[in-house]
């Protein structure tokens, strides 16, 4: 049985330089913005006790996903003692602390069981790492941990009026910073200023600097809860145009990344313009399809055609699935040409292989354990991660049949971050720990 390293030491500042690498793991769903990796050498079965490299214990619970870059593991964590909003760089190598940072100083709100100020996930590019907080806090610093900017959104534009937290990461494209606010036209809950008129919009930052480069509306005829959205928005580069891909408010939507103007809008997934169907999981998409996720269950999965103008509803559908079928959290997965769509529910816990041109399905199959997957499914090296609330991991093949290739119980619980590859290993955030899991 191999040692496992626990890692309770001092924390220690290296100033070090990011170099480009080979296969890291930059921001929310990875390298392809799919939830993919093109790593190989993953292990397909490990343990608390085997194929674990380092185990880091956490100060507090985060569904942010770890960013990875070379040898720097960054992360966003909570203080459960202090409730600051931390800002943490561990070393690849052995998991100790190379430096951390207070973003701000008693600021975790906890919204029910699911959500706190640490959902979006940071994002590093080799040279910078940007931090994001669910109080508007945005700061980035170089891999040294010299602070190069920090600012707070809610201050700039008002705070977020998002009945349980705002959840969302930003986006880094090319040279640009993005950062999605669908939030309701009235805030929800007390403040200064709880009467002052809202609206949705999406920001573009100097990633430099931090300063607006534009902001734009993204205005919709949703209504209350409807209006609010917890996804990050994602690139698409086809039919000759680059676009930033948005999704909430009932609408999934494509805008042009140097102005914000929108270029088209696809509804359908709140026909009936329901008042409390906020959406959470993020846009996916492959050559020449986008694919929109209907919250709560209440309507249709389904593929939008790219390359359209205005409102396409009427004419660019592709393919729905049955009704019933529709994941309320989890992102969808692209992966060697197949789209995968996991349907978290505690009673469900099913997930589909499907060819994403025409919805036609390759299997299906479900996973184990009595407990709700908040986590979206990850890929590389013909596998499938995944892990449970309470802490269950499993490993599924990508191959041509639903095969459950292992079941890890880790014992913690509090699990929502998404498993990250990068660098033939794998990181698993959990209420508790962070896990490097490979050699």
């Amino acid at each position: 049985m191999m040692q496992i390293r626990w890692c309770a030491v001092p924390m220690v500042v290296f100033p070090l330089a990011c170099c480009a690498g080979a296969e890291n793991w930059p921001q929310w769903r990875g390298p392809s913005f799919n939830g993919s990796s093109n790593e190989t050498g993953l292990p397909a079965a490990f343990s608390k006790t085997e194929n674990i490299a380092w185990v880091c214990p956490m100060p507090g619970r985060a569904g942010a996903t770890p960013a990875i870059w070379d040898d720097n593991v960054f992360v966003s964590s909570a203080d459960a003692k202090t409730k600051d909003l931390l800002a943490l760089c561990l070393s690849r190598k052995d998991g100790s602390i190379r430096w951390k940072k207070v973003i701000a100083s008693g600021q975790d709100r906890p919204y029910g069981r699911n959500n706190n100020m640490c959902s979006p996930s940071p994002i590093a590019d080799g040279k910078t790492v940007w931090f994001f907080y669910g109080t508007g806090d945005l700061a980035a610093f170089d891999c040294g941990g010299n602070q190069l900017w920090a600012r707070n959104l809610e201050k700039d534009y008002g705070t977020f009026a998002i009945m349980w937290g705002y959840g969302s990461s930003a986006l880094l494209y090319k040279d640009k910073l993005y950062v999605p606010v669908m939030q309701r036209n009235k805030q929800v809950y007390q403040g200064p200023d709880k009467n002052s008129p809202r609206d949705s919009y999406l920001l573009a930052l100097d990633p430099k600097t931090g300063k607006e480069l534009w902001k734009a509306q993204r205005p919709s005829d949703a209504v209350t809860e409807s209006l609010e959205s917890y996804t990050t928005p994602i690139p698409y580069a086809g039919a000759g145009r680059a676009e930033i891909l948005l999704f909430g408010a009932n609408y999934m939507s494509g805008h042009n990344p140097e102005n914000g103007e929108e270029y088209w809008r696809c509804g359908g997934c709140n026909p009936g313009k329901m008042g409390d169907l906020r959406v959470v999981p993020s846009p996916v998409s492959v050559a020449g399809f986008i694919f929109v996720t209907s919250p709560k269950h209440r309507n249709p999965f389904f593929a939008v055609k790219a390359g359209g103008t205005g409102n396409v509803t009427q004419t660019h559908v592709a393919w729905k699935l049955a009704k019933e079928f529709s994941p309320d959290v989890c992102t969808p997965l692209v992966y060697n040409g197949m789209l995968y769509v996991l349907d978290g529910a505690a009673g469900k816990r099913n997930v589909l292989c499907l060819d994403p041109k025409t919805g036609a399905q390759k299997w299906a199959g479900q996973l184990p354990g009595n407990q709700e997957y908040w986590a979206s499914l990850t890929a590389a090296d013909g596998k499938l991660y995944c892990i449970n609330e309470g802490g269950q991991a499993v490993v599924l093949s990508a191959g041509d049949e639903f095969k459950l290739l292992a079941t890890i119980p880790l014992g913690d619980s509090v699990c929502y971050s998404s498993i990250a590859i990068a660098q033939k290993q794998l990181f698993i955030r959990t209420g508790q720990n962070l896990y490097c899991v490979g050699k």
